[in-house]
């Protein structure tokens, strides 16, 4: 019997109800390559091709929609972000006709800080520590009025992420296992929620960049993570949060295997441009995690009845002027 967590499936099938009409429903993608190499049948849920590049809309819109019908007079949202969600919080907002202030750090990427002047977003940069990022959007928030939109640790985002998992299994019901890819945990938690509602035998893994040291965390059911929150040194920024958020770690801890995926840099661009050049798909860092870890050794150790594995390709927004090789 599976505890009740403060996100149901209910939740995540509202949620798909409020955004479905204002975003895509992501294709799924197969290559023969991959499940020749693997010995598994391997489907990729391409949100790289998702609104704004990333699956971020899917918590961001619930969100602001959900706040929009609890109060009518919204002043507007702001929100801190490494790019991703802080692009798909401008694009949601302008969709809702509200306001919208992102806080960034120092040295995010051009591509991104662009993206979200693009939709129509106050943009303000703080110093690159996740302690300022919080600092500055609680300031912001409280100066204007604003309501803070969270990129992961916020109930109604998760179950937005969510959404992804039920399209997930409409579409290849079979399958036996899916591979996220984690930061705050907000889209692992949704995932999990909503994929072991549907099909309480899946297997959700969780994939992360080398040095976020899930595993341990996991397996003591305890958050050993020192503090202050620290960003992992990596080329994937969209990974880059060492710490699982307050209210996405009990939900990942209850239903998220013990055992992760950890995936280096090199491994990491090294899945990129195999994703690039044989599936013709453009895919950040954070997605060539779960790329990475579908085709390690780790993955051929596992149990052979886990026929078809679901990868999450969670984001592809890349800046081309500077790649990371």
């Amino acid at each position: 019997e599976i505890m009740s967590f403060p996100v149901t499936l209910e939740d995540v099938n509202e949620a798909h109800e409020r955004i479905a009409k204002h975003i895509h429903r992501t294709p799924v993608f197969t290559c023969e390559t991959i499940d020749n190499i693997v010995q598994r049948n391997v489907f990729f849920k391409a949100e790289n091709l998702q609104k704004t590049g990333s699956f971020k809309p899917r918590g961001a819109l619930n969100s602001i929609l959900k706040l929009k019908e609890e109060n009518s007079n919204v002043a507007g949202v702001v929100t801190h972000s490494s790019g991703n969600h802080g692009m798909a919080v401008a694009w949601a907002a302008r969709k809702a006709g509200i306001p919208c202030t992102v806080v960034v750090a120092r040295g995010t990427p051009e591509v991104k800080i662009q993206a979200i002047k693009g939709y129509g977003a106050d943009l303000v940069i703080c110093e690159p520590s996740p302690t300022s990022r919080v600092e500055t959007c609680d300031l912001i928030a409280k100066e204007k009025g604003y309501f803070i939109v969270h990129s992961y640790d916020s109930y109604n985002t998760i179950a937005g992420q969510g959404t992804m998992a039920v399209e997930f299994l409409e579409e290849v019901p079979e399958l036996d296992a899916i591979l996220v890819a984690i930061s705050g945990g907000g889209m692992t938690a949704g995932v999990a929620v909503a994929a072991k509602a549907i099909k309480p035998n899946i297997k959700i893994f969780a994939v992360e960049a080398y040095g976020k040291e899930l595993e341990p965390c996991l397996k003591a059911n305890t958050r050993l993570w020192r503090n202050p929150p620290q960003f992992i040194d990596t080329i994937a920024e969209g990974i880059r949060i060492q710490q699982v958020g307050h209210k996405t770690f009990p939900i990942v801890c209850e239903l998220v295997e013990k055992q992760v995926f950890t995936v280096t840099d090199d491994e990491m661009v090294e899945a990129m441009k195999f994703t690039w050049q044989r599936m013709k798909l453009m895919i950040e860092a954070s997605s060539a995690a779960g790329v990475h870890a579908v085709m390690s050794e780790q993955m051929r150790q596992l149990d052979p009845s886990l026929k078809n594995i679901g990868v999450i390709l969670c984001g592809g927004n890349v800046d081309v002027n500077n790649l990371p090789w």
